[in-house]
Parts: structure tokens; sequence; C-alpha cells
């Protein structure tokens, strides 16, 4: 280690109570999304804690936003110290939303439980540990080195479980996420701590409606199934486009392995009419029956050509099955997004990995999307990665956690990278 550093380094060791602490009450605000709940005191508890480091903290509310209301205002924070002379800016963007509890929980999902070296509740992992390290990152190396050049900037999005666009995309479109104003960025996604995460995969989530004609569940010959007309597209999936998806391997270094190919889920199936208040069902043909689907999409693909296998199938039924119709309705598309590993930001943090952790760093890529394609797509800034504690598989699960000694690594990983970024380490 650079004798210089380790002053940092010490600070952090000697701050893994506060880290533990800052953590758990992050976690004490309930800040579901949906619908997007106690945005506005997480966020200002945030800056409240920064102001006092000598951050100059703006407040800003995505209005207009999806899900933006005088009751659940898309409320994000931005924090930004300038040094003692011109340099580049780094940036911390965490997310502040959590996704629902769900059940099967053991422990309370927002008392911040700490026991046997873990903190556990919602959005523990994904990502306000993430978030919490960042901070006490910048705190400890602010400390140390007072007259830093250059500038930090820490921020507390909300709406990234649901696409980011009351959060980083509003801010991206406004220039907060583009040079000048910020050089090299930073998400502290829960990827492990001995990994660079330089991108994600794409994703395409679309509905397909299939139309029928309602007549009595006596007499079906009367009336037209859309529910067996959706038996025929799914049918045309697994004969045609399933095989297709298995066989695209990406050179993308996605994780885990079984995400390297492209990959469909079909997220609902609804069809027919409610059943009624004694659950008896509705003694009618159905004349619509719907469908989601999540398309999962490698670099080596284009957006066209997977909305095109998805239509083609659609009108080869309309032209050769009899009454077929339906409705194809996009609800989200992002493309892939990936940065260089040799990189400022992604070799900087690889090499901290292993100076401060002295293990070899691999470079991975999400198999799901996260805010880093709002940077890059809507920011233009191409300098951005995620790199944080905590291991994916246990986001949006119950009894959900962080590890402490995770958080504490990844802090002083970050805490090194910012140095180095801001010249003030070789």
């Amino acid at each position: 280690m650079t004798t210089d550093m380790q002053p940092v380094l010490n600070r952090i060791d000697d701050r893994v109570d506060d880290l533990v602490e800052l953590t758990a009450d992050l976690i004490r605000f309930p800040t579901i999304n949906p619908p997007g709940e106690a945005y506005r005191p997480c966020a200002e508890f945030i800056g409240d804690r920064l102001s006092k480091r000598g951050f100059k903290i703006e407040y800003v509310r995505a209005e207009g936003a999806p899900g933006d209301s005088d009751t659940y205002p898309r409320i994000n924070v931005i924090a930004r110290r300038e040094g003692s002379r011109p340099g580049p800016c780094v940036h911390f963007n965490g997310h502040i939303d959590v996704v629902e509890v769900g059940s099967g929980w053991t422990v309370p999902p927002f008392d911040g439980l700490v026991e046997d070296g873990k903190v556990y509740g919602r959005g523990a992992c994904d990502m306000k540990g993430g978030l919490a390290s960042a901070i006490i990152a910048v705190e400890a190396l602010i400390d140390t080195y007072p007259e830093f050049p250059g500038t930090i900037e820490i921020s507390g999005t909300v709406d990234e479980e649901s696409g980011g666009y009351g959060g980083v995309a509003y801010l991206a479109e406004r220039g907060w996420f583009s040079a000048p104003r910020v050089n090299h960025v930073i998400i502290p996604e829960p990827l492990n701590v001995d990994r660079v995460c330089i991108g994600h995969r794409g994703v395409w989530w679309a509905e397909i409606e299939t139309k029928g004609r309602m007549a009595h569940g006596s007499m079906p010959f009367l009336g037209d199934s859309a529910i067996r007309h959706m038996t025929a597209v799914l049918e045309r999936f697994e004969q045609k486009l399933y095989p297709d998806l298995a066989a695209r391997v990406s050179d993308m270094p996605v994780v885990p392995d079984g995400a390297r190919q492209s990959t469909m889920n079909i997220n609902s199936l609804h069809g027919g009419q409610a059943e009624d208040f004694d659950g008896l069902p509705a003694p009618c043909v159905a004349d619509s029956c719907r469908m989601i689907i999540d398309r999962r999409f490698l670099i080596e693909e284009s957006l066209d050509d997977v909305r095109a296998e998805v239509t083609t199938i659609l009108e080869n039924l309309a032209s050769s099955r009899e009454d077929f119709r339906y409705e194809l309705r996009e609800m989200f598309a992002v493309e892939p997004s990936i940065s260089d590993k040799t990189g400022p930001v992604a070799a900087t943090t690889a090499a901290a990995i292993k100076e401060i952790l002295s293990v070899e760093p691999s470079f991975v890529c999400s198999p799901g999307t996260y805010d880093q394609k709002h940077i890059d797509r809507i920011g233009k800034l191409k300098d951005c990665i995620a790199y944080g504690p905590g291991m994916l598989d246990l986001a949006h699960q119950p009894d959900e956690w962080i590890g402490i000694e995770d958080m504490t690594s990844a802090a002083k990983v970050m805490s090194l990278v910012t140095a180095r970024l801001l010249g003030l380490s070789a």
C-alpha cells in the first residue's frame, strides 16, 4: 500500500461502527418503489449529513416523471464539494429506492438489524450498503486531504428499480451527468467487492394481446378464444424463438454464465373474464389474452432485430391462422451498455481492488440493467462503472443483507480510486 494513502484507510477502519450505523439508518427509511415512499426524508437525511462536511446540497424533484405526484414526489439529492484547485469530478451515484418487501422474512425488513457481521433489511444489499460505503470513503478522504484538487459529488437518486426515469434519467437529461460537470462515475451496485462491472445487457419489455370474440361458454363455436390464439404464439416461441436465443452467446463478460446468452422471460399471462365474488368462473369465451415478455439481449444484437423477431412470428400467425388478430405494445427498451475496461475509472478501480484485497479483479457485465444506461445514452459519459459491496443474488430476496467486512473493503477501494482519479495518489 502506498504510504500516503494509509491514513485514509486507517480512518475507514476507525469508522466501521459509523459505516454500520449509516447503513442501518438508510435502511430504516422504507423507500418502497412503487409507489415511492419516504423519498424526501431519505434524501434530506443524506443531504443533512453531507452539508455538515462542506458539500453544497441540491434537491431536484423530477416533476412530470412517471409516478411523480405531490403525495409521492420524486426527490433526488446531489451533494457537491469542490476542492482547492481545478481538477476532474468523481461522482458516486446510489439509488435510494427499494423493491417491495414480499413474504418470507424472518427479520424485520426496515429495522436495520445488525447480527453476525451483517446488516439486514430491504435495500441493505441493493444498494444502501454501497451508498453508505461511498459516503464513508469520501468523508475519510476529505478529512485526510481537506485541500484535495478537483470535485467530489455524491447523489442519492430515485426510481432505479422502475427504470430510473424519475432519477438518473431525469438528471442526465438536464446535464447533471455530462462533461465537463462530471468526468468519472461509480455506481455502488452489489456486484462483489472483487469485481468491476463495466456494463449490462439490453432489455425490451412488451405486451402482446391476442383478440377473440366473446360467446357463451356452452357454445364456444359461436365465439373465438383469444387464449387459444395466445397458445399458438407460445408454441411458436417454444419451437422457434427460444432455440434461436439459446444459440446466441455474447463476448460480453456477463455473469452468471447463463446470462451470456439471449433470454426471454414471460412475466405474466392474463386471459378471459375475472371470477365472480364466489370464485366461480365467468361462462364466457375469452375475447382477450395478454402476455408480457421480458427480453434481455446482447451487445451483438440490435434493438430493431429484437423487435422484429417477435413481430415476424406474430405476422406469420396473422397470415396463416384463421382469425388471428393481435396488438403489440412496447413498454420499455434499453440498449446494452459497456465501458472500456482500460478507461480511467475501470482500470483505476481494478488496480485498487488488487491493492486493497490482494486478489486479481475480474471485469463483468450485469445480466440486468441499472442506471449506467442513462449516464451512457443520455449523459454521453462513457467513463462509468458499477462497483460496490454485496452479492447480486441477495437483491430483492427475503432477509436481504450486506456484509460489514465487504462494506469496509469497498469503502477502502472507493477512497483509493477517488484519490487517484483526483491526482492525490500515484
